[in-house]
């Protein structure tokens, strides 16, 4: 008899486990403590109606205190009843995780319940979603609901579950979706038609939105380099074939700091190795810039041709320098500060560390304007770049001021290169892939001017985001030289026309 009703019981639990929750029955009258136990003992039996029962009886249970035990019989099971118990141990752990303090665990826990299809763990989602008070934490939890419904056997139920999830726009929904848009139902599939239409009038927009936040991005570490270059081209006149190598220089102080950091100093203040790296890097490679225009730029001033042969063999020295000191490919880790993302709206994320670049490039672009136009350095700068012989008859030092200039712009190449090491891995070559867009975007916006390179930065840091989807990165950045030559054949001198004692050369 009591055999007979325990094969009653399992078989009810089971039906409940998959049909959902029962209202006219509480799940505390059905499963008793006793029944868990035996649950526990049967999933490792060799009789496999057995095991599913047991399952069934686990899962409708919703014990998340039954995790210890289950772990415990997955480590001396063997791998059938490991792989059986899995979705067990997946619903409760998740199901512990609605609870947790960090809305991040939250939301990953709703995810991956909408994601395992459970309807036993829609009652888990709506108590969740009644206190919940995370703005998206509540928007995948209702997800969540709608994608577990979406896969019910009433197709008035599924309707409402598209329908709800067009509102969400959620594009997890749409593989079902499509193939619920073909149903026999007619309001099954309008809902689902409905619904995909909404979802992807929505994300095309939401994909524009993301170009352009990515092609501001990658402009705003070509608006950092290219800003030294435009001082130093401006000023000097000297076309450094160099300064991507500068701006790798960067990136290797970066890590050389994260590594000392990591060896000397405590895993508590790990975090504060790039506030340290920023002003390393630009300092490192402002350094180099200096023992670079005094070893080699000072001698060929006036002579363009040769400055851009010479810095392109310093260029490859530097490159086979780091290449032998490093190896070919090293990485540096983003501070915890800088890791994960907001999420502006639905299929919109914002990284922090991109937001992180495109606010230095800002400040960046402040300061130098504050340097350059509010400061009486500023006002050497521009007196020399605009007429040398009359700055020197002032008593303005000429050399010192090419010189400090030369460093200052090889200095931001390097804050360049240590924004880099946010988004990428730090190599030999990190240069080379900068340098050309970098003389695009001077050339461009016009030598020497400031207000031409930042447009000219968005410009072609944009245009190189929108194309590369369609032609791919090699054919989009050929585009966009061609592009520009076409430009330049129209207006010579940029966006802005470059004044100075280089305008009629």
């Amino acid at each position: 008899m009591n055999k007979l009703f325990r094969m009653m019981f399992t078989a009810l639990a089971l039906w409940a486990a998959v049909a959902g929750p029962v209202s006219a029955l509480e799940p505390e009258s059905l499963h008793q403590p006793a029944d868990v136990e035996q649950a526990l003992k049967d999933v490792t039996s060799a009789d496999a109606s057995a095991q599913e029962a047991a399952v069934a009886v686990l899962i409708a249970s919703g014990d998340v205190g039954l995790l210890p035990k289950l772990e415990e019989v997955r480590e001396t099971a063997d791998r059938s009843v490991r792989m059986l118990i899995k979705p067990v141990i997946d619903l409760l752990k998740n199901k512990a995780k609605l609870s947790s303090d960090e809305a991040d665990q939250r939301r990953s826990a709703a995810t991956d319940l909408g994601t395992l299809g459970k309807p036993v763990a829609i009652p888990w989602l709506e108590d969740r979603l009644e206190v919940e008070s995370d703005r998206w934490v509540r928007y995948t939890i209702e997800e969540s609901i709608a994608l577990i419904n979406l896969g019910s056997a009433d197709p008035a139920v599924q309707a409402a579950a598209a329908a709800k999830l067009g509102e969400l726009k959620s594009a997890n929904a749409v593989p079902t979706l499509k193939e619920l848009a073909g149903s026999q139902a007619p309001e099954l599939a309008t809902a689902a038609r409905q619904a995909i239409e909404r979802i992807e009038t929505w994300s095309s927009w939401a994909s524009a939105f993301e170009t352009l936040f990515r092609g501001i991005s990658l402009s705003s570490i070509l608006l950092i380099m290219s800003l030294g270059l435009a001082i130093v081209f401006g000023l000097m006149g000297v076309i450094n074939m160099a300064h991507g190598e500068l701006m790798m220089v960067g990136a290797y102080t970066t890590f050389v700091t994260q590594e000392i950091f990591k060896a000397w100093l405590s895993p508590e203040v790990f975090d504060y190795y790039f506030l340290a790296s920023m002003p390393l890097s630009f300092l490192v490679a402002g350094a180099f810039g200096l023992l670079l225009e005094a070893t080699v730029i000072r001698f060929l001033y006036g002579r363009p041709l040769e400055t851009m042969l010479a810095t392109w063999g310093v260029s490859l020295i530097f490159i086979q320098a780091a290449r032998v000191y490093f190896g070919d490919l090293t990485s540096v880790a983003a501070p915890s500060w800088l890791t994960g993302g907001m999420q502006l709206m639905v299929g919109v994320y914002l990284p922090y560390n991109r937001l992180f670049i495109i606010a230095l490039s800002i400040l960046c672009v402040a300061g130098i304007y504050l340097l350059l136009f509010r400061s009486g350095l500023g006002l050497r700068v521009r007196a020399v770049t605009q007429n040398r012989n009359m700055s020197a008859c002032l008593g303005i030092p000429t050399r010192k001021v090419d010189a400090y200039t030369f460093a200052f712009g090889s200095g931001l190449a390097g804050l360049a290169g240590c924004a880099l090491t946010l988004i990428g891995n730090v190599e030999p070559g990190l240069g080379q892939n900068y340098i050309v867009d970098s003389f695009m975007v001077v050339v461009t916006g016009g030598v020497g001017k400031l207000a031409g390179t930042i447009v000219a930065a968005l410009g072609i840091g944009g245009l190189n985001k929108l194309l590369e989807p369609s032609f791919g990165a090699v054919y989009g950045k050929v585009l966009i030289l061609v592009l520009v030559i076409l430009f330049l054949q129209r207006r010579p001198s940029g966006l802005f026309a470059m004044k100075g004692r280089y305008a009629d050369a």
